[in-house]
């Protein structure tokens, strides 16, 4: 009878190119996804159910923040009335009158590491999203509100947050009615060692 140590790394060694695979491929999917990833601003009628919208949010709550505060709220915007409101204060958001969900990332100063570090965190929360929209099969693009002043305050307005919670961002969201091409954007001369 051979002890439970022995038969685990037995079992491991026969089974490498099994956990390779599955930790290899997974690893490749991600690298793929971020090089594929375009901003999506044209969208099919088809519909996003909200519990997709919700997942995609999930996954932007994984995404680091300082002291790992996770300073985020996010809103999920479907009200076409609300989509038209924010056009009159940031215009390069036509896009969301075909889009099936608006995502608005928010950071809160009180649970912050400090009230300089939200935006960072947000920043980071907003490209996780972005990635799992894509991997998910659907179209997204990153609509800037922060650091306008006058896009931050317009929205606290509109969507009634508090005194302490600042827009950060809208995602668009659909089914993609583009394919944009992958550009190369890798600059080596942008690679430094050690200084300058």
């Amino acid at each position: 009878m051979y002890p439970m140590s022995f038969l685990f790394f037995y079992f491991l060694f026969k089974k490498k190119y099994y956990f390779y695979n599955i930790f290899i491929n997974r690893n490749m999917n991600i690298l793929n996804g971020i090089l594929t990833r375009r901003s999506i601003r044209k969208y099919t009628n088809d519909m996003i159910p909200q519990e997709k919208a919700e997942e995609i949010i999930k996954y932007g709550m994984y995404a680091p923040s300082a002291r790992n505060c996770q300073p985020w709220h996010f809103i999920l915007l479907n009200n076409k009335e609300v989509f038209l409101k924010i056009q009159e204060f940031q215009p390069h958001t036509k896009m969301l009158e075909y889009a099936q969900w608006g995502i608005v990332v928010c950071g809160d100063d009180q649970l912050a590491h400090t009230p300089e570090y939200w935006p960072v965190d947000c920043a980071a929360a907003t490209e996780n999203i972005l990635l799992a929209a894509h991997g998910m099969g659907y179209g997204a693009v990153w609509l800037g509100i922060y650091p306008r002043p006058e896009r931050v305050s317009a929205m606290k307005d509109l969507l009634g947050l508090p005194p302490h919670v600042h827009a950060f961002s809208i995602i668009s969201v659909g089914c993609p009615d583009q394919q944009l091409p992958q550009p190369e954007r890798f600059v080596p001369e942008r690679i430094h060692l050690n200084n300058w």
